[in-house]
């Protein structure tokens, strides 16, 4: 069966490019999703997040009609959910929107339909969203009841794109499709090469959402490394970034660079859905996300240390200093906040420090509710103008752009070495 109209559920930072890039293949896209903001905004062609070139396909995608957003599901062929997937408190998965999702569309399932799954879920998600929906349509046969005979076909597909790069990774990528069946799988292939261009890497399920948990599990025990030894090369007075730049040219090394931490919604959260399906067998996995989630923390500690020393030099009271936060974006040049240590480091200092915080975000028009009434929004050169202390952690290239030179202030913490 062909795919005529194709349904993507959740129209954020991965759901609405992919409904962008099925409607710039002329296919009829219909976008839900619950914030009317978000539809509204959509609809007249326009986007409610800073993506680049996601504006002008979405606004030529909406004049050509073949884009169109709804608050509520509608017939499709194909339907993909692509909603958060947060963990909870106890870093246990929390799959109540994934569950929402598929309860919704189940209304409008018919026999022929494909659902995909491309939400970051633990092992285990797809077939517990198959579940979801036999039990809310016991009409239809699903692939856990009929396996290739099933009147509804279901696979699970994670996105692997860069924020900044969505719009070119999202079509040259390769796709990872992990199907209940192998006929699910084929089904699958066939959607995503509507405008795909890397290669349809064919799987189970199972394999693919590990494959996805795999993938930003590695990257975040890489970084745990270089945020170790960051704190180690602070301790023995060396440049960590001087030391990883000597150590790289070794042929078989390559050290990546150390942050505030680690942001996302991907590699701040994915790690943790292995360790809470294999608590003692993740050990590594679980000691790298320690170890980046204290990052945070120790960098409030240099900032204290930074603000203690501006006291001994100047004789100023505590109220007096002015600190100023540089970023709260999760990594360089996007909007995109979620789970960012520099929004934690500067919730960390406002709570503390008892004069002025300001932060400096770019890139961003209003501050997250975490640091309202807390800290105060303003331009690069007023931070930089009535700054005592200034706190690098965000390396946007607006930030890269100013000569260290002018930076006049002699207490820096400098957690992205853009001013070394």
């Amino acid at each position: 069966m062909s795919f005529e109209t194709i349904s993507v559920i959740g129209l954020g930072y991965i759901g609405l490019p992919t409904a962008a890039a099925f409607a710039s293949r002329q296919k009829n896209v219909i976008g839900v999703d619950i914030n009317p903001h978000a539809v509204e905004t959509i609809n007249r062609g326009a986007i409610h997040i800073v993506e680049p070139d996601l504006d002008v396909v979405v606004r030529r995608a909406v004049e050509e009609k073949y884009l169109r957003a709804v608050i509520a599901p509608q017939p499709a062929d194909a339907f993909l959910i692509a909603v958060p997937t947060p963990f909870k408190g106890d870093h246990q998965p929390d799959m109540v929107y994934v569950e929402a999702a598929a309860r919704s569309i189940a209304t409008v399932l018919k026999k022929g339909d494909l659902v995909i799954l491309e939400s970051t879920s633990p092992v285990g998600a797809t077939e517990q969203m198959a579940g979801w929906l036999a039990d809310s349509r016991p009409d239809l046969t699903f692939p856990q009841q009929a396996g290739e005979q099933a009147d509804v076909n279901i696979a699970y597909c994670p996105e692997r794109v860069l924020p900044g790069q969505v719009m070119v990774e999202l079509i040259k990528n390769d796709r990872v499709i992990g199907g209940m069946t192998p006929a699910c799988s084929a089904r699958a292939s066939a959607l995503y090469n509507i405008f795909l261009e890397g290669e349809c890497v064919e799987t189970n399920a199972r394999t693919a959402e590990m494959c996805k948990l795999t993938e930003n599990s590695f990257r975040d025990v890489n970084i745990a490394f270089a945020n170790e030894l960051s704190l180690i090369c602070a301790a023995q007075g060396i440049n960590v970034w001087e030391l990883i730049r000597l150590a790289n040219r070794h042929p078989r090394v390559n050290i990546l660079q150390p942050g505030p931490g680690v942001g996302g919604h991907c590699i701040a959260v994915d790690p943790w859905f292995i360790v809470a399906q294999n608590p003692e067998l993740a050990r590594l996995i679980r000691t790298a996300r320690e170890v980046n989630d204290s990052k945070p923390h120790w960098v409030v500690e240099q900032v204290k240390a930074a603000v203690a020393d501006c006291l001994a030099a100047n004789d100023q009271r505590a109220s007096d200093v002015t600190i100023a936060c540089f970023g709260l974006a999760f990594k360089p040049n996007i909007d995109d906040l979620r789970e960012s240590p520099a929004v934690e480091v500067a919730q960390l200092i406002a709570e503390w420090h008892r004069g002025d915080t300001l932060v400096v975000e770019p890139h961003v028009e209003h501050l997250p509710k975490a640091l309202v009434g807390h800290t105060t929004l303003v331009s690069l050169d007023e931070a930089l103008q009535r700054a005592d202390v200034v706190v690098m952690l965000v390396d946007h290239q607006v930030f890269k752009a100013i000569p260290a030179a002018t930076v006049r202030q002699p207490w820096i913490v400098d957690t992205k070495g853009v001013w070394r």
